[in-house]
C-alpha cells in the first residue's frame, strides 16, 4: 500500500510562491509517474502537472505553464511542485498521485492514477 503526504501548502498574497512536497511511503516510488491536481471548491478535479516514473517526460496544464514546476527526488521518495507568480485562481486544495499503471506513457487523467494523498490548501490573496 503506497502511502501519499503532501505538505507546503498556505496562504500566499497574488504574485508569491509556494512549494508543494509529496511523500511517498509503501512502495517503489522510483517506477511511479507522479502527479499533482488541484480542485477548487465547486468545480471538479483538475491535472495540473505530472512526471514521467523515468523523468524525461513532464506536463504542465496551459494555466500553470511558465508559472509551476514539478520536480522529483527518487532518493527522498518525494515530488515537489514549485508555484511561482501564484495568482487568486490557483487557489485550491492540491494533491499528489502516483500512477503505476501506465509505464508507457505520462498519465494526466485523475482515473489513471493509483493513489493519492489528502491533500494541501493553498490559498493566493488578490
Amino acid at each position: 500500500q503506497v502511502q501519499l503526504v503532501e505538505s507546503g501548502g498556505g496562504l500566499v498574497q497574488a504574485g508569491g510562491s509556494l512549494k508543494l512536497s509529496c511523500v511517498a511511503s509503501g512502495g517503489t516510488f522510483g517506477s511511479y509517474t507522479m502527479g499533482w491536481f488541484r480542485q477548487a471548491p465547486g468545480k471538479e478535479r483538475d491535472s495540473v502537472a505530472a512526471m514521467h516514473w523515468l523523468g524525461g517526460r513532464t506536463y504542465y496544464a496551459d494555466s500553470v505553464k511558465g508559472r509551476f514546476t514539478i520536480s522529483r527526488d527518487n532518493a527522498k521518495n518525494t515530488v515537489y511542485l514549485q508555484m511561482n507568480s501564484l495568482k487568486p485562481e490557483d487557489t485550491a486544495v492540491y494533491y499528489c498521485a502516483a500512477d503505476m499503471s501506465h509505464p508507457l506513457y505520462t498519465a494526466v487523467n485523475d482515473r489513471e492514477y493509483d493513489y493519492w494523498g489528502q491533500g494541501t490548501q493553498v490559498t493566493v490573496s488578490s
